[in-house]
Order: C-alpha cells, then structure tokens, then sequence
C-alpha cells in the first residue's frame, strides 16, 4: 500500500505564525490522524464489493492502476462533476460541484479531486476515498463538513 505518512506539512494558521514545536506537535497530530483514518478506511473497504486500490497521493480509487495511467498535461481542458459523502455513505451536499472547461494548473480544487482529475478518461466515473488531509483538513468546508472528516468523493468527467 502506497503511504506517504511523513510527507505530511504542517502549516501555521491563517495570518498566525506557529513556534517550531507548535509545528511539530501539528505535525505529529496529522501524523496519526492519518493512521487513524486509514485504518478506518481500510476496514470499511473490506466490508465493501468493489475493490479499491491504493494511490500515490494517499487515496484510494475503485480504478486500479490509476495513477499509472497517462497524466493530463497542464493548460489542457476538462470539465467535471463530483458528489461528497461521508463513510456512512450519506449524501453531504444536495447538488454535485461542478466545473465546465477548467484549465489544469490554473484552478483549485481539492487536492484528491485535482490529482484524480490527472488520469480519470473523460466520461468515466471514479469513487474516491480521501483522507482528511486531502479533503477539507482542519478545517472544514465552514458549511457542512466538520473538521478532520474523510470523504468519499464520487467524480466523473464530463
């Protein structure tokens, strides 16, 4: 299984500038969280009937090879939609995000759902399983998901 557990940043807070230990204690809580959440997530794959597969980016896809596939070059063109759900696999927004004719390099977006975007084939649909660190991290979305949640992410390119 691909893990990129101490690739992890901390980052100070916004407008707030954090001591070296107030780093590495974040850093540390990242850390295991994402232990935490990984196995989490891996005991709900193994209840699932679709297998999942590993990324190198620290999520999972029902694709396998995934990210083995040819990458989408930056300034090209592709338009998108996406579903959240959380791991009780309930619906977390009424209406999918989407984006029509989004330049890659030029837009921002979850980090998952952009790396996905890499390598889905236009037309096909992927479910990913993000940890918190590549969704909304400590944050939240200050809507509906709460801090530290990870997502099931449903992602098709239109």
């Amino acid at each position: 299984m691909s893990c990129n557990r101490n690739s992890q940043q901390a980052h100070p807070p916004v407008g707030g500038v954090l001591s070296k230990n107030d780093l590495d204690v974040s850093k540390e809580r990242m850390k295991n969280l994402n232990i935490i959440e990984r196995k989490h997530m891996q005991d709900w794959i193994n209840a699932q009937p679709v297998k999942f597969y590993p990324t190198q980016l620290n999520y999972w896809t029902n694709a396998e090879n995934f990210d083995k596939r040819e990458r989408r070059q930056d300034n090209t063109l592709i338009s998108y939609s996406y579903e959240l759900y959380d791991f009780d696999q309930t619906k977390i927004y009424d209406a999918p995000f989407e984006r029509r004719d989004a330049k890659f390099g030029h837009f921002d977006e979850l980090k998952a759902v952009e790396n996905a975007l890499r390598f889905i084939h236009d037309g096909e649909e992927v479910t990913l399983l993000v940890p918190s660190s590549l969704a909304y991290g400590t944050y939240g979305d200050e809507k509906k998901i709460d801090n530290d949640i990870p997502l099931i992410i449903k992602l098709k390119a239109l």
